[in-house]
């Protein structure tokens, strides 16, 4: 089984310092729905980590968030495309929690979910919580520059086997070549 995590704000859809809020703040990145199909089409399993504190800080409830995802996955299916899971966490960043990114836990929880040894297994984000959460399960950091990429790229801190993409759509482009 191919697997392959993304991380959505940044990575799928524009992101916003104010949070992604409502399903009309949702804005997909030009081909980034098109690189989910495509990889669909290759066999790859596609499955979403993110950390949505918007949740715990009272931003938006359980409600909306369903709105939000319901709104991408309908959006994937227009063009053929799905994702196999959404996994997140609602935790504010002060949370003890074992799942918000960079901990390890919701990446944790996706293996087990789907059966599946991470080593090896791309992590696609566009911050350095995302990338720590796929180096510390043994997956492989793949950053694009889309969201917050380009600060990411500069962050002395960035895991040094991290690959850089200009965005999903080079992701999958060279996952399917």
């Amino acid at each position: 089984m191919n697997l392959i995590i993304l991380d959505r704000d940044g990575v799928i859809n524009y992101d916003s310092e104010q949070f992604i809020k409502s399903p009309d703040e949702w804005r997909p990145i030009p081909g980034s729905l098109e690189a989910i199909a495509l990889l669909n089409r290759w066999g790859w399993r596609v499955v979403v980590a993110t950390n949505q504190s918007g949740i715990g800080r009272g931003l938006f409830d359980m409600d909306t968030l369903n709105a939000i995802h319901d709104k991408m996955i309908k959006s994937l299916a227009q063009i053929g495309g799905r994702l196999d899971a959404i996994f997140f966490c609602p935790h504010p960043a002060d949370s003890p929690c074992e799942c918000r990114k960079p901990k390890p836990g919701m990446l944790i929880e996706i293996g087990e979910r789907f059966d599946a040894d991470l080593t090896s297994v791309p992590v696609v984000g566009d911050s350095l919580r995302d990338l720590q959460a796929g180096v510390a399960v043994g997956g492989l950091p793949y950053l694009v520059l889309t969201g917050k990429g380009t600060k990411t790229r500069d962050d002395p801190q960035l895991p040094p086997q991290t690959v850089i993409f200009d965005d999903l759509a080079a992701v999958a482009a060279q996952l399917t070549a």
